[in-house]
C-alpha cells in the first residue's frame, strides 16, 4: 500500500508540475533576449539582426540586445550560443558560415553545427558579389580572370573574415576560373572597406548590402554578382553566370538559431512570431532598402533548408580545396 500510495503522489505531483511548465513556457518570454550577431557592428548580419529585433521586441514586449561576438569565421558567437541555457532568452543571428560553411572548413569547431544549434526561422537572402578598388582596371569577369593569371597571386580578394560566405565565394571562383587570387581575411566588412576604397586591397567578395552607398558614389566598382539572377539595386551588373562561369551561384542567407534543447514551444512561438512580422511590409521595406531579399521560412522549413544547404557546401570546401585550423 505504501509503495501504491508513493506512486500515486509521485503521479499527482507530476500533474500539479505540468501546468506551472506550461505556464512558465507561456510566460516566454519573461526577461531580455539576447540575439548574439557573430560578426561585428555595420556588416550585413548585424543589420539584418537590428531589424529584426526591434519587431520581436515590440510584439513579444521584451527588450531584444544585438550582442556582437565577432570571431573565428563566427565561431565564437555560434559556440555562445550552442553552450547557453536552451530557454529561448539567447538566440543566434546564424549565417551560412555558422550554420553550414564552418564544420567543413575549420579542422577542429568548438560546437557540432547539426546537433547543438535548432532552426527557429530564415529571414533574408542576401546577394554576394565581387567588388573592385579604384586602381584595379578589370570591368568584368573574364577581364578580371586574365589579369589574375597574368599577376600570379599578387591581386588580393578580402573577405569579412574566414569562413564567410565571401571568402568560400572566392575559394569557388579560383578552383572554377583557374584565377590566382589571395584571401587577405578581416574582422567584418567595416574594418575592409576603407582598404578597399584607398587600394590597399584590389578586391571584395562579400555580402553586398553594405556596399551599396559607396558603390552609387563610385568609391568602389562592382565587377559582378554571384546569384543566378541581377542584383535588383544596380540591375545593369551582370552575373558571374553571365561572364562566362556556368552555373556559378553563391548566394548568403541569414536566419535565427536557440540551443538545440529549446522547448518546441518556445521555438514554435517565436517562428510564428517572426513569420506574422514578415508578412508586414513596412518591415519588407527596410530588409529590402537594407539591399537584402526578404525571405520567409518556419522553423521545419529551414532546417530542412539548413540540410541542403550542408550537402552544396560540403562540395563545395572540398573543390575549393580550402582548410582552416
Amino acid at each position: 500500500m505504501t509503495h501504491i500510495t508513493r506512486r500515486l503522489a509521485l503521479a499527482a505531483a507530476g500533474l500539479l508540475a505540468a501546468p506551472a511548465v506550461l505556464r512558465a513556457q507561456g510566460a516566454y518570454p519573461n526577461r531580455p533576449i539576447r540575439l548574439i550577431v557573430p560578426f561585428p557592428g555595420g556588416g550585413s548580419t548585424d543589420l539584418t539582426a537590428r531589424i529584426i529585433a526591434e519587431r520581436i521586441s515590440s510584439v513579444l514586449g521584451q527588450p531584444v540586445v544585438v550582442d556582437n561576438r565577432p570571431g573565428a569565421g563566427g565561431n565564437i558567437g555560434a559556440d555562445v550560443v550552442a553552450k547557453s541555457e536552451p530557454d529561448g532568452h539567447t538566440l543566434l543571428m546564424c549565417t551560412i558560415g555558422t550554420a553550414t560553411i564552418n564544420q567543413f572548413l575549420y579542422s577542429r569547431m568548438p560546437f557540432d553545427a547539426q546537433k547543438d544549434l535548432t532552426a527557429v526561422a530564415m529571414v533574408n537572402l542576401v546577394t554576394n558579389g565581387i567588388v573592385a578598388s579604384p586602381n584595379v582596371k578589370a570591368k568584368n569577369v573574364q577581364e578580371l580572370i586574365a589579369l589574375a593569371k597574368e599577376r600570379k597571386g599578387e591581386l588580393t580578394f578580402a573577405t569579412p573574415g574566414n569562413g564567410t560566405s565571401g571568402h568560400l565565394t572566392g575559394e569557388y571562383f579560383k578552383a572554377r576560373t583557374g584565377a590566382e587570387l589571395t584571401h587577405v581575411p578581416y574582422r567584418g566588412t567595416g574594418s575592409l572597406l576603407p582598404d578597399l576604397m584607398s587600394n590597399r586591397v584590389d578586391l571584395s567578395i562579400d555580402n553586398l548590402p553594405t556596399y551599396l552607398p559607396y558603390l552609387r558614389e563610385g568609391k568602389v566598382r562592382l565587377i559582378a554578382v554571384t546569384s543566378k539572377a541581377r542584383w535588383a539595386p544596380m540591375p545593369d551588373v551582370p552575373t558571374v553566370i553571365e561572364g562566362g562561369i556556368p552555373d556559378f551561384e553563391s548566394v548568403a542567407w541569414f536566419g535565427l538559431q536557440a540551443p538545440s534543447k529549446t522547448p518546441r514551444p518556445i521555438i514554435e512561438k517565436l517562428s510564428s512570431t517572426i513569420g506574422e512580422q514578415m508578412k508586414d511590409q513596412a518591415l519588407l521595406s527596410r530588409l529590402r532598402e537594407a539591399g537584402t531579399d526578404p525571405n520567409f521560412l518556419g522553423s521545419a522549413d529551414f532546417a530542412k533548408f539548413i540540410q541542403s544547404e550542408d550537402v552544396k557546401w560540403r562540395e563545395v570546401v572540398r573543390v575549393s580545396g580550402a582548410k582552416l585550423d
